[in-house]
């Protein structure tokens, strides 16, 4: 019996081609294989998850950019449409400054009011929506805000390069030039 006990340690201590040892060399192999595959895991889903955050943040900047785009598109085209339209009605107050002036040399004070009156209320009107008169008359000529159709002698040396007369009108809507003023220069 004790050459059969010993038999069967040393067939322990002697590992056959059998079932347990290989299982457990395989079992520690696997065991850090399995962490490292996990970790490299992790790591992979932890870059594909910072990736789609930078995509997010990206589309989310790429909205806003186009989101204020479009609302600065809108206003520009709202201020286009009402450049147009009070550009539309700037011949309506170039004739009724005219009327004023013919009527001034007549002696209807009713048509001289009337036409004030309807002056006025369209001129109030267009400023409102943000028109202004360009001042022209003794100013300074300039190229930025008149257009210059004449060039006559200055009656004396400090009118030279002032505008004497305005011709036509200029005006401004929201600070941008909408009509030159047409004026004479003194020379």
């Amino acid at each position: 019996m004790t050459e059969e006990i010993k038999k069967k340690k040393d067939n322990k201590s002697e590992p056959e081609k059998g079932h347990k040892e290989v299982k457990t060399k395989e079992s520690k192999d696997k065991k850090p294989c399995k962490e490292k595959e996990l970790l490299k895991k992790v790591e992979e889903l932890t870059d594909k998850l910072s990736a789609e955050h930078n995509d997010y943040l990206r589309l989310m900047a790429e909205f806003e950019t186009f989101r204020r785009r479009s609302a600065e598109e809108r206003l520009e085209l709202i201020s286009t449409a009402s450049a147009d339209t009070i550009k539309g009605m700037l011949p309506v107050l170039d004739d009724c400054e005219r009327a004023m002036e013919v009527l001034a040399k007549s002696s209807d004070k009713a048509a001289q009011e009337g036409t004030a009156l309807i002056y006025n209320k369209l001129l109030g009107y267009l400023k409102t929506k943000g028109l202004e008169i360009i001042e022209a008359k003794g100013a300074k000529f300039d190229i930025d805000f008149h257009e210059a159709v004449a060039q006559i002698p200055a009656p004396s040396e400090e009118e030279k390069g002032n505008v004497l007369d305005v011709v036509q009108t200029g005006y401004l809507l929201s600070g941008k030039v909408l009509r030159y003023a047409k004026v004479v220069v003194g020379a």
